[in-house]
């Protein structure tokens, strides 16, 4: 029995976290490398045979059926025999440490920053392998330390020069394996989280749904005092974070994912997954939220195209629709329902797509669409700015980009049959 070739195994097996299996072909190859090296001599085309016993350690070595001795391999054999068992731990390293990280692909991991780069921050992913955080997938909060100890979501993991990781602390799906490690009713599938929606370093609302009656949905992401949101609210250095309950009833989960604004009446349109919210004027910045947050976050979580509007500028809207000369009251009416609220949203529209509409043609598309561009403008030009005052020209090229209102084909003149 070849005790000390079986120790060498275990302990590589032990240190490396290699298969035995894997270390065993290793060196079989290896001494088949060095067996082919001496045949070369004597006869170049002889077959050889590599034989290990995996339970007692022997090795026999057979040239051309023929054993060989193991000092007629000499020095070159053996060097040749350690370089290539060397070669192959690496490979099966590297193959391992794919094969683990592949695994938890969409799952998280927990490191340390090891690296700072221009481009990157390089994390030692608890000394199996290195993590790669492209600053592109890096959330605006994140400011860094060596030695600090981050959770990062394991984005993709590929074979390129070796097995390269790449994490991200900007994907929305690092939010939600957060809760699920810190909610326990999460991990356990009672609490289910059914939609999320996320603007990276500023908000994330998720939408959360309970199977057990028993249990509150919401107060268990929350924990006691808050506990447990907190700590995902620190990991995400201070992102803000809501959580809705999710409800079958559209009109009630749209409610909830505008709060904490005060909703007057919703509209749905369900075969376009259009809904029109109503709020009170005092509310309506904050259904929209700062630069249109609120609502943006809101549409997303729900999968519907919201369109937040307070009564009066509702009214405000209808009569500037009604102030055109070729929409009536029952015209208003269709277009309105067609989804384009203002006239600003009928600019936006093609002539062919307007004319599609019940009790419209082409040409008065064409005149809808030209009324309501002036219109646009005129509303422009009155606001107030501090700038010098444009003409419409340039306001309009400003709004559509170039003057791209129809302009009337000049008629040909006509000539007398005299003077043909």
């Amino acid at each position: 029995m070849n005790k000390e070739f079986l120790t060498v195994l275990s302990q590589l097996e032990r240190e490396k976290g290699l298969d035995k299996a894997v270390l065993i072909d290793a060196v079989k190859h290896a001494l088949e490398v060095a067996a082919k090296k001496i045949s070369r001599l004597s006869d170049p085309g002889a077959e050889v045979i590599v034989d290990i016993d995996p339970e007692k350690g022997d090795i026999k070595v057979s040239i051309a059926g023929k054993e060989v001795v193991s000092k007629e391999f000499g020095r070159i054999a053996a060097q040749t025999a350690r370089q290539v068992i060397i070669q192959k731990i690496r490979e099966a390293e590297k193959e391992n440490v794919y094969a683990e990280f592949k695994d938890k692909e969409g799952d998280i991991v927990g490191g340390v920053v090891y690296r700072l780069e221009k481009k990157a921050v390089i994390v030692d992913l608890l000394g199996k392998s290195e993590g790669i955080i492209p600053h592109s997938f890096l959330s605006p909060l994140d400011r860094f330390r060596l030695g600090e100890r981050i959770k990062a979501f394991v984005f993709e993991v590929k074979r390129d020069k070796g097995t390269q990781i790449i994490l991200s602390r900007r994907h929305e799906d690092l939010v939600k394996k957060l809760f699920e490690l810190e909610v326990p009713e999460i991990f356990e599938g009672i609490v289910e989280i059914k939609t999320i929606a996320r603007e990276a370093g500023e908000r994330t609302k998720l939408a959360v749904f309970s199977k057990d009656d028993k249990v509150d949905c919401v107060g268990a992401c929350v924990g006691i005092r808050g506990a447990r949101v907190k700590n995902i609210i620190e990991e995400l250095r201070g992102e803000k974070i809501d959580i809705i309950r999710w409800s079958q009833d559209m009109k009630e989960f749209i409610k909830a994912s505008l709060s904490p604004a005060g909703i007057s009446r919703i509209d749905l349109d369900r075969e376009n997954k259009r809904a029109l919210v109503i709020v009170p004027a005092d509310q309506l910045s904050l259904a929209i939220g700062k630069r249109g947050q609120n609502v943006r976050l809101a549409s997303k979580l729900v999968g519907w195209e919201i369109d937040v509007r307070s009564r009066e500028g509702l009214e405000e809207d209808l009569n500037d629709m009604l102030a055109l000369k070729s929409i009536t009251k029952k015209l208003a009416d269709v277009i309105v329902e067609a989804g384009y609220k203002n006239v600003g949203m009928l600019t936006k529209v093609t002539i062919a797509t307007l004319s599609e509409l019940k009790g419209i043609g082409p040409k008065k598309a064409e005149q809808i669409l030209n009324e309501a561009k002036q219109k646009l403008v005129e509303k422009v030009q009155a606001k107030p700015v501090k700038s010098v005052p444009k003409t419409q020209d340039q306001v309009r090229e400003a709004i559509f980009g170039v003057d791209n209102t129809p302009k009337p084909v000049p008629e040909e003149p006509k000539v007398d049959d005299e003077k043909k």
